[in-house]
């Protein structure tokens, strides 16, 4: 049987490798995408895309009542939530737009999905909201407890879901995805920010003493998991999909120097991130039980990244703010 689905914030990172995924390995299903095309989306993620007769742009913004009801003006199926704004450091610096577009507009998609009857609804939330770990594992039942305002705003959203999938059995599940990476990920994050840093002779920087601890999974691990909730998901439940490949951040730029040839002395640490939290890690036996597993190890999921960024000089360098 042949769905349709409403993808928000297809025009970002993980999004945008969602989307292509379904157009790859469903040949039944159709995919709207609503982006408002803020600094990180871009069009040009999709281009592969946009000659396929299943596939159509929306723009539009997840805050709005009207840009949500062209949004469902055809027949929808299922919804993704990927729409969201998601740099830490942003939110140090301006956390109100984060409530804005992330609980806010979160709650106006709920609203309007309900409205419509939608028969599944994915939320794509974060590990960050469970605050750090120092030992062992965050499983879905772990609490909550969220340390900076862009991990507050994901709780809060991922609050409202589950308040919709208890008062009125909303068909929605939850998925906390680890650290992604991967082409196409907007020069803001830890591995791209590395990577035009030596592009541009100048060291990685690196907050604190680089310490901190993080679990990477390469994109298209993440959007094929997503994929399969699509269809394995019960609605009602809350999916970590994590890697089990953790590397502190000074080991990471290492690896990064190392792979990129060049000397490791070009490494700089900075003032540390307020608030920063030291380690996540999950535990993702539950999703692994309905039958995935990631298929790129780290090692050549990175070089594979460095390698596409190499590539794409005019676009990384276009994109990154760094004069």
């Amino acid at each position: 049987m042949s769905k349709s689905i409403l993808v928000t914030g297809g025009c970002g990172f993980i999004g945008s490798h969602f989307i292509r995924h379904m157009l790859e390995h469903d040949k039944t299903c159709r995919v709207s995408n609503l982006d408002n095309l803020s600094y990180a989306g871009d069009l040009k993620r999709l281009r592969d895309v946009n000659k396929d007769k299943r596939y159509e742009f929306i723009r539009g913004d997840i805050r709005k009542s009207g840009d949500i009801a062209r949004a469902f003006f055809r027949k929808i199926d299922a919804v993704v939530h990927f729409a969201a704004e998601s740099h830490v450091d942003n939110s140090i610096r301006d956390p109100l737009i984060f409530e804005e577009v992330n609980v806010r507009g979160t709650l106006n998609l709920l609203a309007a999905a309900r409205q419509k009857g939608i028969k599944k609804f994915i939320h794509i939330s974060t590990d960050e909201v469970y605050g750090e770990i120092h030992g062992g594992k965050f499983r879905e039942d772990s609490p909550l407890a969220p340390n900076s305002p862009y991990s507050a705003s994901k709780a809060a959203a991922d609050s409202f879901v589950r308040a919709f999938m208890r008062t009125y059995k909303f068909p929605a599940l939850i998925v906390r995805p680890c650290n992604n990476y991967g082409p196409w990920q907007y020069p803001e994050k830890f591995i791209p920010v590395a990577i035009c840093s030596l592009m541009k002779n100048r060291p990685i920087p690196v907050y604190g003493r680089g310490l901190n601890c993080r679990e990477w999974l390469y994109v298209t691990d993440t959007a094929a998991a997503i994929a399969m909730l699509l269809t394995k998901g019960k609605a009602g439940e809350v999916y970590n999909v994590g890697s089990g490949v953790e590397t502190r951040n000074l080991d990471l730029a290492r690896k990064i120097l190392k792979i990129s040839a060049n000397p490791g002395k070009l490494i700089e640490f900075v003032a540390d991130r307020p608030g920063h939290d030291f380690r996540y890690a999950l535990d993702s036996a539950k999703i692994r039980n309905l039958g995935w597993n990631p298929e790129i190890t780290f090692p050549e999921g990175l070089k594979a990244t460095i390698s596409w960024y190499l590539r794409q000089k005019d676009w990384l360098f276009k994109r990154h703010k760094t004069p």
